[in-house]
C-alpha cells in the first residue's frame, strides 16, 4: 500500500490525471481484501492488483474510460460460482471495485496523505463511493482525509464530516479498513451514502522477548508479515542488532519494565502481539503479569507443559485471574511438528494468524465451504 501511495504522489506531482481502482467490498473467496488498489497511469502503466489477476483486464479498460470521463464508477465483478469463469473470478468470489480519476484538482489532499504514509503516521481517506438515488449536490466521489488530530476536505456537510471523522478515528486506532453507511447529515447506519474508509495505519507491533535463536527466526517472519518487530532482552551480550538484523529494534531492558513503559507511553494497542521465548521464570512471570493485563491481540509463551504448569501457578500467585490466564497461548504455536527455530517461528506465526481471523488451524482439504471464513463486509450500494 505504501508503494502504491508513493506512485500516486509522483504522478499527482506531475499534474497528469490517472485512475485508481480500489476493492471496497468482498464476498466469499475473494482473493484480495478491501483497500487493495490498482493504478493505471498517464502512460497506461498498470501498478498493483484488485483480484490477483482475475479481472484486471476489465478493470484496466474501465480505468481508462474513467480517466477520460472524470466520472467515478462502482462496478461489481463476479456473480456466482457457476458463472465465475465467465466473469473472471476463478474462485467464485464477488468484489465491488470503485474506479476514480485522480488529479491535483480533484484530490488536493493527496500530498498530505502521501506525506503521512511515508512518515509512518496514521491517516484515513474516506470516499463517498455510492449515493442512493439522485445526487444533485455531487456527493459521489467526495472525500475527507482524517488524522488523529484534524481533517481536510469535506463530504458535503459539517455534521456528516464530524460523524465520519469520529468513526474513522476509531478505525485508525484499530488499523481497520471498512465500508460504512450514513445519511446525508451524518445519521449512522442510514443507506443514503456509502462511504469507504481506507486506513493507512502504523504497522502493528510484534514484541519478541528473549534474545535466542527462536527470536531471530521470529523477527524474520514477523517482519515478513508486516509487523514492526522489537526484540528485547535484559542481557546486553545477547541483545545486539547484529544477532537480529531483521528486527526493527533491539532493546536491552528487563522485559516487564520495557512492556510497561511502552504501554504507559501509548505505544501498545489491541493489534500488538507478544511472544515470550525466554522460558525462564525470572523473566517470564513478571512479563506475563504485565502482558495479560493489557488489551493485546496475542500473548504466547514458549516452554514445555511442565514449564507451563509451573508458570500458571506462579502467575496465579501474583494475582492474575483465570480469565486473563485463558488468553495465554502456552505452549506457544500450532502443532506442525516443528523442529528448527524457523519451523517453530512458522508455527507461532500460524497461531497468530488463526487467532486474528478466527481460523481453526485445520487442513483446508478436510473442510468444506468458503476458504475465507470471516464474515463478509456489508455490500456497497449500487452505483
Amino acid at each position: 500500500m505504501r508503494d502504491v501511495v508513493a506512485q500516486m504522489h509522483r504522478w499527482w506531482g506531475e499534474g497528469e490525471p490517472f485512475a485508481r481502482a480500489t476493492v471496497v467490498a468482498t464476498w466469499h473467496s475473494s482473493p484480495l481484501p478491501p483497500g487493495t488498489s490498482m493504478l493505471v497511469g498517464p502512460d497506461g502503466a498498470a501498478i498493483g492488483s484488485v483480484s490477483g489477476g482475475c479481472v484486471e483486464g476489465a478493470v484496466y479498460e474501465l480505468a481508462q474510460e474513467v480517466t477520460d470521463s472524470g466520472s467515478p464508477v462502482l462496478e461489481r465483478y463476479g456473480v456466482s460460482d457457476d458463472d465465475a469463469f465467465a466473469v473472471g473470478l476463478t474462485c467464485g468470489g464477488i468484489i465491488d471495485v470503485y474506479v476514480e480519476r485522480i488529479d491535483p484538482g480533484g484530490f488536493p489532499e493527496l500530498g498530505e496523505v502521501a506525506e503521512a504514509v511515508a512518515a509512518g503516521e496514521p491517516v484515513a481517506e474516506v470516499i463517498c463511493v455510492a449515493v442512493d438515488g439522485p445526487d444533485p449536490e455531487g456527493r459521489l466521489g467526495r472525500r475527507l482525509v482524517v488524522r488523529p488530530e484534524g481533517t481536510s476536505g469535506s463530504l458535503g456537510s459539517g455534521r456528516l464530516d464530524a460523524a465520519v471523522a469520529e468513526d474513522a478515528r476509531g478505525l485508525l486506532a484499530g488499523g481497520r479498513t471498512e465500508t460504512l453507511a450514513y445519511g446525508y447529515d451524518g445519521v449512522r447506519m442510514d443507506e443514503e451514502l456509502t462511504l469507504f474508509v481506507s486506513v493507512h495505519a502504523t504497522p502493528p507491533r510484534m514484541l519478541v522477548f528473549g534474545a535466542v535463536d527462536f527470536a531471530a527466526a521470529m523477527a524474520r517472519i514477523g517482519a515478513y508479515l508486516g509487523y514492526h518487530v522489537t526484540v528485547c532482552d535484559a542481557r546486553p551480550v545477547f541483545a545486539t542488532p547484529r544477532r537480529f538484523p531483521e528486527a526493527h529494534e533491539v532493546v536491552t531492558d528487563w522485559p516487564h519494565r520495557y512492556l510497561r513503559t511502552e504501554a504507559e507511553a501509548g505505544r501498545i494497542d489491541e493489534r500488538t502481539v507478544v511472544c515470550v521465548l525466554t522460558h525462564d521464570p525470572k523473566f517470564d512471570v513478571p512479563l506475563l503479569d504485565v502482558a495479560l493485563r493489557l488489551p493485546l491481540a496475542y500473548v504466547g509463551a514458549m516452554g514445555s507443559r511442565r514449564t507451563h504448569d509451573d508458570r500458571l501457578r506462579r502467575l496465579r500467585a501474583t494475582g492474575v485471574g483465570e480469565e486473563a490466564l485463558a488468553r495465554l497461548a502456552s505452549p506457544i504455536g500450532l502443532d506442525l511438528g516443528a523442529r528448527t527455530p524457523e519451523e517453530t517461528a512458522v508455527s507461532i506465526a500460524a497461531e497468530i494468524i488463526a487467532d486474528r481471523w478466527g481460523g481453526s488451524g485445520t487442513r483446508l482439504a478436510s473442510l468444506s465451504g468458503s476458504i475465507h471464513g470471516q464474515e463478509p463486509m456489508r455490500p456497497a450500494a449500487g452505483g
